[in-house]
């Protein structure tokens, strides 16, 4: 399963809880609750449980006010689940023994009500022992689940695990992506899940919202000078958000081609980026505001072209078991995308995902325009360019040219370079699901995506990705371990990237 994020929020009394105290007791609002479904699956096993504990050793969760519990159809006791996930937390034994201790696992089916209601008994008598008035606590439902199943738990959490009266406290449930296949499909779940609760208590997080970089967006754009007066058409040539990966579907064959790397990486991760990148200044970050900004982006990009789009599946996709032998799901993709407005007219914005690459990365390259007069003769060594590495090795770098140390007035380029390793050393960068959890709890919808930017988003990919479905556009084979399909470069090319030749970016070493 995908790692982006839904939440959905059900808040008793409360219409504005954007900013909510930092350091909430539960004394305030009442004992939090935090509950897992899928529980006994690789999901929770692998993220988030071990998000959670790094929440509780970090001292966001407190022993005397939170309790964790596991929710799935397995058999199993309380410290059958604690052994499954002892070993994906950490190093502490005692730490680790007290987080396990917060665990309690409870068995049932997620479409019949009677698990459900056991569940809601157990919450209830933890609320209960913490002196916690009923409809002032607080119940955090996470779904580590398939999506096909989310329709039923939602109704089930709605019919028999709110919260019974209006004293303060909220239900929040965290569902993970993919929400639908199409704009048709996502919109189905939207109006499901809108029968339920009202769209201003809606959640919905894509996890690279979460990533320490991403994050750091609107704070470079928005908070420094020298960027103002350079970002737009007049400056900017083109810009590419990448994602590469340099192992294949590895085991994930039968699930991965049900969606493509486009919905798999471009519509929501690549996309949301893209947002952040071109909107205009919010008046405040109020999430209202900000989401305002990224839905007029995204309602500003123009239809696909298909001369636009370059498809790829490499060599040997097709030989997993699970993988359909005449399968034409894209395994690479890169798509140029054109936003139609004042700032950004003639500026491609180039979105390029792929996996069994020769590299693991993602990143944003913003590649300026060549310096007019060049009197150093130098527009051959590359354009000037600022680069946001997201992952590994965060850093963000600008290329420029210099004059080369010595006697000759030589040029050649070399960088700025903030990589954060070096310049915040024992600073730990937190993992996404980490930050995006806190944030639920903490009621901060600064990264989350509205019902309509949703929408807009899947405006923009669904007839393209019908073609590919039918059958229309077929994906060029490439050799793992590759960059990709030839055509990919020769697109780039097209789009006006000038590549840097002799030129390569190497982390700086402590």
């Amino acid at each position: 399963m995908g790692s982006g994020q839904w939440m959905v929020e059900k808040r008793s009394g409360l219409e504005n809880d954007s900013f909510p105290k930092e350091h909430e007791t539960a004394s305030e609002t009442g004992c939090l609750s935090i509950i897992v479904l899928g529980a006994s699956g690789d999901l929770a096993k692998k993220k988030t449980f071990p998000a959670l504990y790094h929440l509780f050793r970090q001292g966001f969760l407190h022993s005397n006010e939170v309790h964790i519990f596991g929710y799935a159809r397995t058999r199993i006791s309380d410290d059958e689940l604690r052994d499954r996930i002892r070993g994906y937390l950490g190093k502490d034994a005692e730490v680790v023994s007290k987080f396990l201790q917060l665990i309690k696992y409870v068995s049932g089916s997620y479409d019949t009500e009677a698990g459900f209601q056991l569940l809601d008994k157990e919450i209830s008598q933890h609320e209960v022992s913490k002196k916690s008035s009923e409809g002032s606590s607080r119940r955090l439902f996470y779904l580590a689940l398939p999506p096909s199943v989310y329709p039923t738990v939602c109704r089930m959490i709605r019919k028999c695990c709110m919260n019974k009266s209006d004293l303060g406290g909220w239900t929040r449930i965290v569902i993970e992506k993919p929400f639908g296949k199409d704009l048709e499909s996502a919109e189905n779940l939207s109006a499901h899940i809108g029968e339920l609760f009202e769209e201003a208590q809606l959640y919905r997080i894509d996890h690279y919202l979460g990533k320490e970089l991403v994050q750091n967006l609107l704070v470079l754009r928005f908070a420094n000078r020298f960027f103002l007066p350079l970002w737009n058409r007049d400056n900017i040539s083109n810009v590419q958000i990448v994602f590469r990966e340099d192992f294949g579907t590895e085991g994930r064959g039968g699930y991965f081609d049900e969606y493509g790397i486009i919905r798999d990486i471009i519509q929501n991760h690549l996309l949301q980026i893209l947002c952040l990148v071109a909107m205009e200044k919010p008046v405040s970050l109020k999430p209202e505001y900000i989401r305002d900004e990224k839905v007029k982006v995204l309602q500003s990009v123009l239809p696909i072209r298909d001369e636009d789009v370059v498809l790829g599946q490499y060599e040997g996709y097709r030989d997993d078991p699970t993988v359909p032998d005449q399968s034409n799901t894209p395994t690479f993709a890169t798509v140029v995308l054109r936003i139609h407005n004042e700032r950004w007219e003639g500026v491609p914005f180039i979105l390029k995902a792929g996996k069994a690459l020769n590299s693991r990365k993602a990143e944003i390259r913003v590649q300026f325009k060549d310096v007019p007069g060049d009197i150093f003769k130098c527009q051959k060594q590359g354009r000037n360019e600022f680069v946001i590495r997201l992952q590994p090795s965060e850093a963000m770098y600008m290329k420029l040219t210099v004059k080369q140390p010595g006697l000759e007035m030589s040029t050649v380029q070399s960088e700025l370079d903030l990589s954060y390793m070096q310049r915040y050393q024992g600073v730990p960068i937190p993992e996404a699901y980490e930050r995006l959890i806190l944030d639920t709890i903490r009621g901060d919808q600064q990264h989350f995506v509205r019902r309509d930017e949703l929408k807009a988003a899947w405006e923009i990919f669904t007839p393209l990705l019908h073609r590919i479905d039918n059958g229309e556009m077929k994906p060029k084979e490439y050799q793992p371990g590759s960059r990709g399909p030839v055509e990919a470069d020769e697109l780039l090319a097209k789009a006006g990237y000038v590549q840097t030749h002799g030129y390569i970016w190497i982390p700086p070493t402590l």
